[in-house]
């Protein structure tokens, strides 16, 4: 970590990562396999980041490296059309209701990117509505109240983007329908698009409560404007057609990212046909990339999706979650140690606070983030890997079987007992 920063800003290159928020040195992963990560001082952890979501088989399965190992013989990279992007392609426009035609890019950031600038397109309009908390990757409109490492690092909303980009922005609280009905009141003819994570999982795994997307929904349609679902971390995780099938929702475009791609770096963008045809070369709307479609990606994805087709996948996901989520509930209530847990399939928060409920991101602020990082330390010396931020998600994979389970719930009641 020394070299590391000394050559890269923090020694990092993804800001949360360096460990501000928990204190401490973040550990150097050498490899991962199943639910575990090793450093390279053979030091051994659980993982509940899994890469921040990617890995829902589990760290090198078997059939991703296979894959990925089987493509690159025959190339890596082509910069040209390729089988698996169709292969992937037809994955996802089978999975995803409203979701006709995709376009593949290279990360998430380009996705919500590209979604945006084809809502200002499509519609002529050039504000956007986006919700406080909720992270759509590091474009400039987007890096406004945007949860994650923004909120970790206590970093003013939208350095180093000009006030023009910025204006365009407009942030509400997330679950306050009545905000979104009264700003569309005053200005819906100007707004190109709505953009929104279904679940929160920027600033911890915020749920939605019930009718709140539905009617984002129904405002956008009413007013011309696109609803946006950015699914880049729920895509695949939480449900086999992702949030948009879980809560019956038919946005105009859906992002997509992490799991599609099995943990090599990629990205999309789909959604109805009239409105993909907008895009070049098709359309007006110019986006392009050297490495989009990158047959290494295509081929995790395909591998990936192709795991998660089998029957049973999705009902193992969930019942290891809920028993973990169970497990670590019981033990801060014998510690006498306040929580508040949020679950949606195999994504889950953990917020330390009196209060209730969590509801959007002003909730999360109020947080006891000195405990967070007291409890992130503690079971980082127990040996369990968690997000450093109280303002990340927890994720499961296929991986974590009954041992990883069970290990990690005697870490957490002993850590917890630490921090009464």
């Amino acid at each position: 970590m020394e070299e590391a920063r000394r050559l890269m800003p923090g020694g990092v290159n993804s800001p949360v990562r360096a460990f501000k928020a928990v204190g401490g040195e973040p550990p150097v992963i050498a490899r991962a396999q199943g639910a575990y990560l090793e450093d390279v001082d053979g030091n051994r952890y659980i993982d509940y980041v899994g890469s921040w979501g990617p890995a829902i088989l589990g760290h090198a399965p078997e059939p991703v490296v296979e894959a990925v190992i089987r493509t690159a013989r025959d190339g890596t990279s082509f910069g040209a059309p390729s089988p698996l992007e169709v292969e992937l392609a037809r994955r996802v426009v089978e999975r995803v209701p409203s979701v006709e035609k995709v376009r593949f890019v290279s990360s998430g950031t380009e996705a919500t990117m590209s979604a945006l600038r084809l809502a200002r397109g499509v519609t002529g309009r050039d504000d956007i509505v986006k919700f406080d908390g909720c992270y759509h990757g590091h474009a400039d409109s987007l890096l406004v109240k945007a949860g994650s490492g923004v909120e970790t690092l206590g970093l003013p909303d939208s350095p180093g983007v000009p006030a023009d980009f910025a204006r365009h922005t407009l942030t509400l609280p997330f679950n306050d329908l009545e905000a979104a009905k009264a700003l569309f009141s005053r200005q819906g003819d100007r707004i190109a698009c709505v953009i929104t994570e279904p679940i929160v999982g920027n600033v911890g795994c915020v749920l939605p409560e019930p009718g709140f997307l539905q009617g984002l929904q129904d405002l956008c349609r009413a007013h011309g404007a696109l609803f946006v679902l950015d699914e880049v971390m729920t895509g695949f995780r939480v449900h086999p057609g992702g949030a948009t099938a879980f809560y019956g929702l038919s946005p105009d475009l859906v992002c997509f990212g992490k799991i599609i791609g099995g943990g090599l770096p990629v990205g999309a963008y789909g959604g109805r046909a009239e409105i993909m045809a907008q895009v070049a070369p098709e359309g007006p709307v110019y986006q392009a990339g050297t490495l989009s479609g990158n047959p290494l990606a295509m081929a995790a994805g395909v591998a990936t999706l192709d795991a998660l087709a089998e029957e049973g996948v999705y009902d193992r996901l969930d019942e290891t979650t809920e028993q973990l989520c169970r497990g670590l509930g019981e033990a801060a209530r014998e510690a006498g140690v306040p929580v508040v847990q949020t679950r949606a399939g195999s994504m889950m928060g953990l917020f330390f606070t009196d209060a209730e409920t969590i509801r959007n991101a002003d909730d999360v602020r109020r947080c006891d983030f000195e405990r967070f990082a007291r409890w992130h330390q503690g079971m980082l010396r127990r040996g369990v890997y968690l997000a450093p931020s109280q303002y990340e998600a927890g994720f499961v994979s296929l991986a974590h079987d009954e041992e990883a389970i069970e290990r990690t719930l005697e870490a957490a009641r002993e850590t917890f007992a630490e921090l009464v």
